[in-house]
């Protein structure tokens, strides 16, 4: 069974930038798909960036331009570079692996504060 393991979470200003990090333990990486969501206070959880084993990359809106999704296969890891932040940004963001040989995996999530 997979395990993530996500960092890179804090407290920044507005147009600030902040690089999250999901490291998978075990083997078979790149999984099928990685995602990032987020989860604002009261608000369900929503899709921000997802990539797939082939390298295709999806964003919602309002992360295009701002946001990148990548994956270092060394590491086991995927990162969501986030820039260019705004308030409404202020979020918690979980990781989430896609594989058939697992269920949907979440990691356990980090904080993203956003001043302004």
């Amino acid at each position: 069974q997979v395990q993530l393991t996500e960092s890179g979470g804090g407290l920044v200003q507005a147009g600030g930038s902040l690089l999250l990090s999901c490291t998978a333990s075990g083997s078979g990486f790149p999984f099928n798909a990685m995602a990032w969501y987020r989860q604002a206070p009261g608000k369900q959880r929503d899709l921000v960036a997802r990539i797939t084993r082939e390298a295709d990359i999806g964003y919602i809106d309002s992360a295009k331009d701002r946001f990148t999704i990548s994956t270092d296969n060394a590491k086991n890891t995927v990162y969501l570079l986030m820039t260019r932040l705004t308030p409404d940004d202020t979020a918690v963001y979980y990781c989430l692996a896609e594989d058939p040989q697992f269920g949907p995996t979440w990691g356990q999530g980090t904080q993203v504060t956003v001043t302004s």
